[in-house]
């Protein structure tokens, strides 16, 4: 393979992200890459994000409305960042091409779609890389990078707190139905959940949530119908390893600040990271940077590391430069062959959880694993 040739499936805000990280992998890195094709049905989405794509150097880019125009024999991996209940469809009928796929997350929206999905991946000749990339934002990096250290001693308590601006506007307005989304706890806190297992190193037993829609959409509707989006929701889960977490989240503080917070408690001491939200939520801050905090319970000195991100990978996103660490990743499985780091196995779990989470709330019992 002498260049590693993309194709974007589905080219709004996220879909854009993709391709400047993209660009900047090439970039930084001179690694052999270019998006070749972007598919959405949207013309406005498409036709701005072609010529992004050009401004960035894709020479040989080319956009179409649907997927079945693209020849799939002038691509070597496919970025799915559609809608998520078009995940499902849009797997099933790339698989048998055996070409590598990084989808955004959700994996999907329904579990049997998520089942279905790993029994057809068994065997897959290609990477196939659910993008949660929570896990690459350098303070989340950080953090668990001093969790592995051991510092805090045996983990036995996990909080993960997000207090943020509401949902954003998506073209036609899916988002803000749960039977596109799969729900608030699946469509946002798959990444929440994501972190919790890989924090841990366990597997989630039982999960009791509460929460509820009390502020957001409530005076919208869309050719008649009322959003059915959770605004806010607390949500506790046990693990097998005996550890417990809790996700804290509110989608009415717009103005919090930090927007996140990672707590891990161990019977030798606390780690916390401290991660703002997207600078062009907050133009006259000036510079906010994360923190990661670790305090030993022998009440001596805090440690800080301030967690500085590369201007440039900050401008490419909403997510600290996380899917340009992401993307490199990926790119370097694609090419080099390196592991896959977060597997359709790993995305399904962490629908599992959400979807758990959804059902606990409208029944009010505990929902076991």
């Amino acid at each position: 393979m002498n260049i590693l040739r993309y194709a974007i499936i589905g080219t709004g805000m996220m879909g854009q992200e993709h391709l400047k990280n993209l660009a900047l992998v090439r970039d930084i890195h001179d690694l052999p890459l270019s998006v070749v094709a972007l598919i959405d049905p949207d013309e406005g989405m498409r036709q701005s994000a072609l010529e992004l794509a050009r401004s960035l150097g894709n020479t040989e880019v080319q956009a179409y409305s649907q997927l079945s125009e693209l020849s799939s024999d002038d691509v070597d991996a496919f970025i799915i960042v559609s809608p998520n209940f078009t995940h499902h469809a849009i797997i099933t009928e790339l698989l048998p091409l055996g070409k590598a796929i990084l989808t955004e997350k959700p994996l999907c929206t329904k579990l049997s779609d998520c089942d279905d999905l790993q029994q057809q991946l068994e065997g897959y000749p290609a990477p196939f890389w659910v993008a949660m990339e929570y896990r690459y934002m350098p303070p989340t990096a950080r953090f668990l990078e001093r969790l592995a250290s051991g510092e805090i001693g045996t983990l036995r308590m996990l909080s993960i707190r997000e207090q943020r601006y509401p949902f954003l506007e998506k073209v036609g307005d899916w988002n803000r139905f749960s039977e596109n989304t799969g729900g608030t706890l699946v469509e946002k806190c798959c990444h929440h959940f994501d972190l919790m297992r890989l924090m841990t190193g366990a597997e989630p037993v039982r999960v009791f949530a509460s929460g509820g829609m009390d502020v957001n959409h409530l005076d919208e509707s869309y050719e008649g119908r009322t959003p059915d989006i959770i605004d806010n929701a607390l949500v506790i889960v046990d693990f097998d390893n005996g550890a417990r977490g809790a996700l804290e989240l509110c989608m009415f503080a717009d103005g919090a600040e930090p927007q996140e917070q990672l707590t891990a408690i161990g019977d030798k001491g606390k780690l916390d990271a401290y991660i703002p939200g997207p600078d062009r939520f907050w133009p006259d801050a000036g510079e906010r940077h994360s923190r990661v905090v670790f305090s030993p319970r022998d009440q001596s000195q805090p440690q800080i590391d301030v967690i500085a991100v590369d201007p440039q990978l900050a401008a490419a996103g909403d997510h600290h430069g996380s899917t340009f660490y992401q993307h490199l990743r990926f790119a370097k499985a694609v090419l080099q062959g390196a592991a896959v780091e977060v597997t359709v196995s790993d995305g399904a779990k962490a629908v599992r959880m959400g979807a758990a989470a959804q059902e606990s709330i409208r029944t009010g019992q505990v929902v076991e694993l």
